[in-house]
């Protein structure tokens, strides 16, 4: 990998330290390197006591908490420390050399950006997009073509996040022009401006809407009109937990980090 000039290095670092979201208690850090192999087992006698970070887009905010506490019952010793942020930004922190050990984006053209500083990824879940309006739907927004009325004001994700792009490539699928009022960097302040009554809709994931139930509504798009979101998982070369990463990474995709996946809403692999 291209080491960034030192000053762009420790700005990235002291970006991604003031992004980290801290689960519990601090273990002991591996320090194997990744060689980019095979995936462990993911279980506890595989995986050693590490501290890891993992860089995640923010559509993975909630559930990712909820795996991270699983996952440190299940392997003592192991602290996770997560930062959420759109993917765009993600893959921009580990081309500036920022520390983490594990990247999830959600799109695998996001992670083919910084493939030659990652290890092999795996598709861990996909997800779907819904048009989230305010409780009750009080403009009646009842499917695409309305998110053209110049009346309504429309929030989508920034082109560059992978939400903004699958909105894009569903509304241009169907050929509707929607003027939005913002641009979002994450897929996450798309909700939060429906939520708050700033905007009257936006197209979300269904488990971004699924997570703010009590305050947005979420209408369905069909399939045929709709865009299939993948999230690529995958160890970072540079960390320095290369065995308990990949020991992570692997149990996103077993049995048990699947089921807390499913039941927030998100689609098998």
């Amino acid at each position: 990998m291209t080491l960034a000039p030192a000053g762009r290095r420790t700005a990235a670092a002291v970006l991604t330290a003031a992004l980290l979201v801290p689960l519990a208690a601090c273990g002991s850090d591996d320090t194997k390197k990744d060689t980019g192999g095979s995936p462990a087992s993911g279980s506890a006698s595989d995986a050693p006591a590490a501290n890891l970070t993992v860089l995640a887009a923010a559509s993975l905010t909630d559930v990712f908490k909820e795996a991270g506490a699983a996952y440190e019952k299940s392997h003592p010793g192991t602290k996770l420390t997560f930062s959420f942020a759109g993917s765009q930004e993600l893959v921009a922190q580990v081309s500036q050399g920022s520390p983490a050990d594990v990247l999830v984006t959600a799109d695998t053209k996001s992670m083919d950006k910084v493939r030659a500083d990652t290890g092999t990824p795996a598709i861990i879940a996909k997800n779907r997009l819904v048009i989230a309006t305010g409780e009750g739907n009080p403009h009646k927004v009842d499917d695409l073509k309305d998110l053209a009325d110049t009346k309504l004001k429309v929030v989508l994700a920034a082109p560059e996040v992978p939400a903004g792009k699958y909105s894009k490539q569903i509304l241009d699928k169907q050929k509707i022009a929607v003027k939005p009022v913002s641009q979002e960097p994450n897929v996450r302040a798309v909700l939060s401006k429906v939520e708050l009554g700033e905007a009257d809709a936006g197209l979300v994931y269904r488990t971004d809407a699924e997570s703010a139930k009590d305050k947005v509504d979420a209408v369905e798009i069909p399939d045929d009109q709709n865009a299939v979101a993948q999230y690529p998982a995958a160890t970072l070369k540079e960390s320095k937990n290369a065995e308990a990463a990949t020991a992570f990474v692997a149990w996103l995709s077993s049995p048990e980090g699947q089921k807390i996946l499913q039941d927030a809403g998100f689609q098998k692999p």
